[in-house]
């Protein structure tokens, strides 16, 4: 072969390395699954789910095993799926034409799920409602043609739950969250590595919240911490710590419409509109627009405000600017205290796919603010902002949004006090025997 030939084959290989990672996988899962027999097991396991009694244990064995159809359960109690381990079992919805899950649950009691990977459904991957006791540990979820607008909202998905944990677990290219909790109380999220979702880990109105331990890297957002008008409980209680939140500048490929539409790419931490939340001891490194910021959903409205409110696909939650009219509603954030964690930031811009990069350029110039405030204050609360920060060596700004951004401030001092120590979360542990 000449040294022509050589060269060519040379760059021809590399371009389709450069394809297979970005469709989602790397040249070593594309080589193992050119061989793999894909099976079908669609009505044997769909019926194990509907005959399962309290107590059973339904076993996979490893496999690839493909569904035209999303699988349910309902009304069960103390029941284990388990598979041989995550990439070793997996449960294919690639050519889904009937249902909007891959996996769902409902109305039931202490459920776990292990040892197994769920891809590729038409919706969300893994949704479970109303159910309480829940654990996912080794459980992968992923869209595997790369991170894209018509995956499916959410890779987990409880909502309405309690006693959740989620450990040791991977979660990639969700259109919304990798690892999603909403309106749900006592959550543990744990040990897991999400990436290349819109947001990585997102707790939304959910109360008694730990996040801990994950690493989050290549989101557009890594760990969102919301509040939203509309829902049935309001959030609160919610420590982050020990987390690798790293390089989270991916593109941002949310629906039109859909709220996490708005984070913008180079999010690390964001708290909007919650309350009673420490931040703490993360690692927050190379997210290059807004590494921590404390908004309101005074700011969320304004920027829905170009009419596309109302407008969510799949599962998300679209802006509402008629959030005024759920009475029970507060759209700040109140009791919030960041303190003790690590910055830094290689990137000397912010990204400017982003309206907030583009602000941070102009006024920040090669200074993007670690920690930033929009301004927005509860001004009829008893209780007020009560925004602490204990950092060293961090760039802060007060927007100062409610006067169109006028006269911001770099001044951090005023936030230098001591917020409130929260306690952890508790899961009751019906786990354990695993």
């Amino acid at each position: 072969m000449g040294n022509k030939n050589k060269v060519f084959c040379s760059q021809v290989i590399v371009l389709l390395a450069i394809w297979a990672v970005s469709i989602g996988l790397s040249c070593k899962e594309t080589n193992e699954r050119s061989k793999i027999e894909w099976k079908n097991i669609e009505s044997g396991l769909q019926s194990a789910l509907i005959t399962a009694e309290n107590d059973d244990t339904i076993r996979l064995k490893a496999g690839y095993f493909w569904f035209t159809r999303g699988l349910m359960m309902d009304g069960k109690d103390r029941i284990v799926i388990k598979g041989e381990g995550m990439d070793k079992t997996v449960l294919s919805f690639k050519g889904q034409t009937e249902g909007a899950e891959g996996l769902r649950i409902s109305n039931c009691s202490n459920i776990q799920i292990i040892g197994l990977t769920v891809e590729d459904a038409k919706g969300d991957n893994i949704k479970v409602t109303e159910t309480n006791g829940l654990y996912f540990s080794d459980v992968k979820v992923q869209w595997t043609e790369g991170a894209k607008e018509t995956n499916g909202a959410y890779g987990f998905y409880p909502v309405l739950c309690k006693n959740i944990v989620i450990e040791n677990c991977v979660a990639a290219r969700a259109s919304d969250a990798g690892i999603y909790v909403g309106q749900s109380d006592s959550v543990i999220i744990r040990n897991n590595t999400v990436y290349e979702n819109v947001a990585g880990i997102e707790s939304e109105n959910s109360r008694f919240v730990d996040i801990y331990e994950n690493h989050t890297y290549n989101n557009t957002g890594g760990i969102l911490i919301f509040d939203l008008p509309g829902l049935t409980q309001t959030g609160r209680h919610t420590r982050v710590f020990h987390n690798k939140v790293v390089s989270n500048n991916h593109k941002n490929f949310a629906p039109k419409g859909n709220i996490v539409g708005m984070v913008p790419p180079g999010t690390g931490i964001m708290i909007l509109a919650s309350r009673d939340a420490e931040i703490f001891e993360n690692e927050i490194s190379n997210n290059r627009t807004s590494p921590l910021s404390v908004i309101s959903y005074e700011l969320v409205a304004a920027m829905g405000s170009d009419g596309n409110s109302e407008s969510a696909s799949g599962s998300g939650q679209g802006v509402k600017d008629n959030y005024k009219s759920d009475t029970t509603y507060n759209p700040y954030p109140e009791n919030i205290y960041i303190h003790s964690n690590i910055f830094s930031n290689k990137h000397w811009f912010p990204t400017l796919k982003s309206d907030f990069g583009k602000l941070f350029l102009t006024r920040f110039f090669m200074k993007t603010p670690d920690i930033q405030f929009d301004g927005f204050e509860n001004d009829t609360s008893e209780k007020g902002l009560r925004l602490c920060i204990q950092e060293e060596n961090v760039r802060f700004a007060n927007l100062n949004a409610p006067e169109n951004l006028k006269n911001m401030n770099k001044d951090i001092s005023v936030y230098n006090c001591q917020g409130e120590i929260l306690s952890p979360a508790v899961v009751r542990s019906f786990y354990e025997k695993y």
